[in-house]
């Protein structure tokens, strides 16, 4: 977790660049299931393309019905067009220990659809909040996308173990990288920790 905060902060005082917002289709070519990581392909050479933001996630929320809102950038900082580009939103906490739960399914995680100028909410088939963002299919040079996100976690989660809790916004996209095509991602999230209010 360390190493992801570490990651998180350095992504967060890279410098701007100048970025145009890309338009965003209601429909995404998905990467490949099949086909490996980057990652692990990785010898130590493998440099990834996407710088992440957020900006508005607390250090700590207010478990009820108040909504946290916040804003997500993703950034291709390489010189190649990133493609079969994917945006996902995430809600959730790791699990450590046995014992342990994961909050995702006492939250809720909406996105700001702006064709429709209505929030719409992320939930994945087993229940726990996220899901698959509309977005460009492709990322440009130097482009960016950004998406408003909200989240809120209900009074009912126990507390009976401190959560590592996390929101944010994950943008997959198809590499090639030592002649085989892989898929790789960035992320642009943050921390929280919930409490009663």
């Amino acid at each position: 977790m360390k190493l992801r905060r570490a990651l998180s902060v350095l992504a967060a005082t890279a410098a701007l660049l100048p970025v145009a917002v890309a338009a965003a289709p209601a429909s995404q070519a998905a990467a490949a299931a099949d086909i490996p990581k980057c990652s692990d392909l990785d010898t130590g050479q493998y440099h990834n393309y996407l710088v992440g933001r957020s900006f508005g996630i607390p250090k700590s929320i207010t478990l009820g019905t108040h909504w946290t809102t916040y804003t997500a950038t993703l950034t291709n900082v390489s010189a190649k067009e990133l493609k079969s580009f994917e945006l996902s939103g995430k809600l959730g906490s790791y699990v450590y220990n046995e014992g342990e739960r994961d909050l995702s399914p006492y939250g809720d995680l909406q996105y700001w659809d702006t064709s429709q100028r209505a929030w719409k909410t992320l939930r994945q088939a087993g229940g726990n909040a996220g899901g698959t963002i509309p977005g460009p299919k492709t990322l440009k040079p130097r482009e960016s996308v950004h998406v408003q996100l909200r989240f809120r976690v209900s009074k009912d989660l126990p507390l009976d173990h401190a959560y590592d809790a996390f929101t944010g916004l994950t943008g997959t996209f198809v590499d090639r990288y030592r002649d085989t095509d892989c898929t790789a991602r960035g992320d642009a999230d943050g921390g929280f920790s919930p409490r009663e209010g």
